[in-house]
């Protein structure tokens, strides 16, 4: 005999504290849940264990993952030890995110919105074919008009290949990301100064000396990665007599892994590169085979600025000749410094004009604007330039290359306002020392390319207006990154920016993404700005505060439970790919991206034929015969997964990820790996020390009326100026900075362990002025912002923590919290920074991306 225990969703939600009917939207966030069943019997049946690999949905490194499934269901993660960025390893989020699959909290089935907009939403349940024909329809009709209307806005897309770009591109959308609040002023300086695409990064197996500028070591992840590799390569640097010095204004939790603690002043990074370069140079420690060779640095220059060119190539001195010769001519020999008269006219090499800009730069120049002491900066000067060992070579794989065993690792730190020209300088101070791309080095990629943009920015035409919403060959921002936050701006102020009211962006597509509503600065522009929009999707497993606000439909994404690649698995030193793979059916009526995708494209008839979504899809996984897809057959997501696999040549297909779980190809050679190694070395590039281009659009934005503050960093020389913050009025006497908890860094999502472990907002004050202002640790305190542009102020109320890690003149907030969704598990937990900082001019780079410091008071709530 045997009897059933049933359990209904009534019963469970009586039986539990999830407070779900706290939900205004409860009933249609959580959606049926279906009825768990134990069967009691005498000879129970032994229950179908499997262990499955899949990847990590919800960290940045896309760590590998081992499922424990019984019956079904997911009820253990674990770290797969073949993966090589974790190697068995997973942190508490990664551990974590099993909740993520059983949230009752999330959005179960499709929503569309019942009420008006900036107010929480209210909801009625749909089916899948009615949210997405609402969509598609609403996608026809913008399209009609102008398919740039439609904004597709990523939070991070995990598949740029499938979602950036063959959807994106089939709809013909404007594709904004997150970049411009995350490095992209670093990125589109190493394009434009070096040419890879990427951030700073040390050569961890080999480098010696690193400078920590900006990155939270143990607690931050980086360029690349999450946390868990970039620790690894640290520990094992250090375990080999790695020295780091760390420059913040916030020492967190650097004191066990850094050698030194500069805790510069906020926004003053140049200041510090520049003298750095001062440093180096006076000291006679530069690598100058490197800078003759592989920079154009021995280029002449003219008095207005420009190259000496013939038949527009540039030329050099060359000092066997004692005449001017093209850079590139066989034999020739180019003077590194010096000033000549070439035809009557007086030139200069690049370098002896960057030699005499960087002697006003001096360590006790700067030791006054950054906050420091002269001898320390002296000290890590001397230092770089003693552990670069300029000469020094070493042998990889039979190919003898230099050794320049000094690094930088660098990330967020570049988004301030002077953060381009700031990236730029610290680039320098690797070019100075030959220490680009050498072993040991700045590593700015796994392997060496050249992205287009070196070339691109060199040959930038400004436009006349009108512009377009992004700004893009702008006399305000030559040199761009697409701002969501400025093309807020713009809505709001099409006129100011010359952009046509017609040509203002109707409906956007929220791609897993939080940022207007709370994870981007300038909040309550966003608030404003979205409000203007006819239409808006969001895709995402929870009702997010954006979406709760402004979506008309909300799509329900899946979380680890669907087929998403391929992707990169690869630590820097291997090469690897992996898949994530659905470990469990879903338990709710949520779909992955992909296959929202392909439903979407169909309805819009946009999926089949030339050009259609299965087309794009083609060429952007370069899917090859006969294993492309059928451009007139509907495939699923694992039969799409399926064709590149087998295209790369893997016996089964997609089975091969299912049953190993890694695609390991061994480790990256040296001469894929380091741009001295490409053949020619740095295939052909040159790097920029001297931006001639940024000066040509200096003059070029002034002749077309720009006004100074867009057009007045865009130098050939990285120059300092004050930052425009340090305008506002003196009672603002304190910088707020804003970073990331690794506890919520790249979360995606609430999780209750997430929440245990940083349960509120807490913001780190020096206890010396704390005390002149009479706050004691655990008070509440009002911190108020200040524009210094606009006269605008903001406040929010927030506990306080005092902390001597920190500089008396700054405080820090975390980039977290706010109520990032409707959920109860983010209740309560204090405000987001991002309502303080501001968006525009002041606040954002010369190549519009935003930055994370403002200057405010505080006071005692």
């Amino acid at each position: 005999m045997s009897r059933s225990l049933k359990v209904t969703r009534r019963g469970f939600l009586k039986g539990s504290a999830a407070g779900g009917g706290a939900l205004a939207a409860g009933r249609f966030l959580s959606g049926p849940l279906e009825t768990l069943v134990a069967r009691v019997s005498g000879a129970p049946a032994a229950a179908e264990e499997k262990w499955l690999p899949t990847t990590c949905w919800i960290g940045k490194q896309d760590c590998g993952i081992l499922a424990r499934v019984i019956d079904g269901r997911v009820v253990k993660l674990e770290g797969d030890p073949t993966h090589p960025r974790n190697r068995g390893t997973l942190c508490p989020k990664g551990v974590g995110q099993i909740t993520a699959l059983y949230d009752y909290n999330r959005v179960k089935t499709p929503l569309i919105r019942t009420n008006g907009k900036g107010v929480s939403g209210q909801w009625r349940q749909a089916s899948w074919d009615e949210a997405l024909n609402l969509v598609a329809d609403k996608l026809k009709e913008v399209r009609a008009r102008d398919p740039k209307l439609v904004l597709w806005q990523k939070g991070r897309s995990k598949q740029e290949a499938i979602y950036d770009n063959a959807f994106g591109n089939t709809i013909g959308a404007t594709k904004v990301g997150h970049g411009s609040y995350c490095s992209d002023a670093g990125y589109r300086a190493a394009e434009y100064t070096i040419g890879p695409h990427a951030n700073a990064n040390p050569d961890f197996r080999y480098t010696r000396y690193m400078l920590s500028w900006g990155w939270n070591i143990a607690n931050g992840g980086g360029n690349k990665f999450c946390q868990i590799t970039w620790n690894q390569q640290l520990i094992q640097a250090r375990e080999r007599g790695m020295k780091v010095v760390a420059i913040d204004p916030y020492k967190r939790n650097v004191g066990p892994f850094a050698d030194e603690w500069l805790p510069i002043k906020p926004g003053t990074d140049l200041a510090l590169a520049l003298a750095l370069c001062n440093a180096i140079i006076a000291q006679g420690t530069i690598d100058r085979e490197y800078l003759s060779r592989y920079t154009n640095a021995p280029f002449l220059v003219q008095a207005d600025g420009t190259f000496l060119r013939v038949d527009g190539k540039e030329q050099v001195w060359d000092e066997a000749t004692s005449a001017p010769q093209l850079f590139d001519a066989k034999g020739v020999k180019p003077a590194l410094e010096g000033s000549y008269t070439v035809q009557g006219k007086a030139v200069t090499t690049a370098f002896q004009l960057f030699k005499g800009h960087m002697a006003q730069y001096t360590p006790a120049w700067a030791a006054g604007v950054c906050g420091l002491a002269a001898a320390d900066i002296e000290q890590v000067g001397k230092e770089l330039g003693q552990n670069a060992m300029v000469g020094s070579t070493v042998v990889l794989e039979g190919v003898t290359l230099p050794y320049r065993p000094v690094g930088i690792m660098a990330y967020h730190v570049s988004q301030q306002e002077l953060g381009f020209q700031f990236y730029r300088a610290m680039y320098m101070i690797m070019m100075l020392v030959g220490a680009v791309e050498a072993v040991g080095g700045l590593r700015i990629d796994s392997t060496w390319k050249v992205h287009a943009n070196y070339d691109a920015f060199d040959k930038i035409k400004i436009k006349d207006p009108p512009y377009d919403y992004t700004l893009g060959s702008s006399k305000f921002f030559p040199v761009r990154t697409s701002n969501p936050g400025m093309i807020a701006k713009v809505m709001l102020d099409p006129e100011k920016y010359q952009v046509p009211a017609d040509k203002l962006p109707e409906m956007v597509i929220l791609h897993m993404s939080n940022g207007p509503g709370v994870s981007f600065t300038d909040s309550p522009t966003f608030m404003e700005a979205y409000k203007k929009l006819k239409f808006v999707a969001a895709i995402d497993p929870w009702l997010s505060r954006t979406a709760d606000l402004f979506a008309d439909v909300v799509l329900p994404a899946s979380t680890m439970e669907k087929y998403e690649g391929p992707i990169g698995a690869g630590d820097m030193y291997t090469d690897a790919t992996v898949f994530r793979l659905p470990v469990m059916d879903p338990i709710f009526d949520s779909k992955g991206e992909l296959d929202i995708y392909l439903d979407l494209c169909e309805k819009a008839g946009l999926l089949y034929g030339k050009d259609g979504f299965l087309d794009r899809l083609n060429t952007e996984l370069a899917l090859k015969d006969p294993n492309k897809l059928n451009v007139n057959t509907k495939p699923t997501a694992r039969d799409v997964a399926d064709s590149w696999a087998k295209s790369q040549g893997l016996d089964g297909g997609i089975r091969y990820f299912e049953t190993k779980g890694v695609w390991d190809k061994g480790p990256v050679s040296a001469k894929k790996y380091y741009g001295y190694a490409a053949s020619p070395p740095f295939n052909g590039l040159r790097a920029r020390l001297y931006g001639e281009a940024l000066l040509r659009y200096q003059k070029e934005q002034q002749a077309k009326g720009a006004s100074q503050i867009y057009w007045q960093d865009y130098t050939a020389l990285p120059t300092w100026r004050a930052p425009t913050m340090w305008a506002s009025p003196r009672e603002y006497d304190l910088t707020l900075i804003s970073y990331k908890k690794i506890e919520f860094k790249q979360s995606r999502t609430p999780l209750p362990l997430v929440q245990e472990l940083a349960p509120e907002q807490r913001m780190a004050i020096n206890p010396a002025a704390a005390r002149t202002r009479g706050i004691q640790d655990g008070d509440e305190a009002w911190v108020e912002s200040h524009n210094a542009i606009t006269n605008e102020t903001r406040r929010v109320k927030v506990k306080v923590e005092l902390t001597e890690a920190i500089r008396p003149d700054v405080v820090g907030l975390p980039h977290h919290y706010g109520g990032i969704a409707r959920h109860p598990w983010t209740e309560a937990q204090g405000p987001t920074p991002n309502t303080l900082f501001f968006t525009g001019e002041g606040y954002v780079t010369n190549t519009a991306d935003n930055t994370f410091h403002v200057r405010v008071r505080v006071y005692k709530a």
